[in-house]
């Protein structure tokens, strides 16, 4: 959701960076829903109804506080694995300030959970494009993850 700003889109920017370099990256945004229009439920739903339609096709991970922690070994491992089954798609999905809805969660072949913190998606963003990067290198046995 939404395009980090600042020093955020910097460290955002560089990991998908490296990880372009490694394998086939796309980053889509999807416009934020201001949060003043409406309960959070209403801003999850027109978020998700953005969200949807680009996942067709792809195996998507939702990020999620009810999802499965995963040391970098294991994500490495989910990666790997997801390689391997059709489609070799795979979309990791940050929701916004309120969350992702219910059907982009229904949608999800899984979930992931950063932890039990709650995140700004910008920072989520980092995170999760320093794990992903981690994780390839731990699978092309290079030392940046110690």
């Amino acid at each position: 959701m939404g395009r980090p700003r600042g020093p955020l889109a910097d460290a955002a920017h560089d990991y998908e960076g490296r990880l372009a370099r490694v394998l086939k990256l796309e980053v889509l945004e999807v416009r934020d829903e201001p949060l003043q229009r409406g309960t959070p439920d209403e801003v999850r739903e027109r978020e998700g109804r953005r969200i949807a339609p680009l996942l067709d096709g792809w195996h998507a991970i939702a990020l999620d506080r009810t999802g499965t922690g995963r040391s970098s070994e294991q994500l490495a491992e989910l990666l790997r694995d997801l390689e391997e089954r059709p489609p070799q798609r795979t979309a990791f999905v940050i929701g916004g300030a309120c969350g992702l809805a219910p059907a982009v969660l229904a949608a999800s072949a899984g979930r992931l959970s950063l932890g039990p913190l709650t995140l700004p998606h910008q920072l989520a963003r980092v995170v999760l494009a320093e794990q992903l990067y981690r994780a390839t290198t731990i699978l092309r046995g290079e030392p940046y993850h110690r």
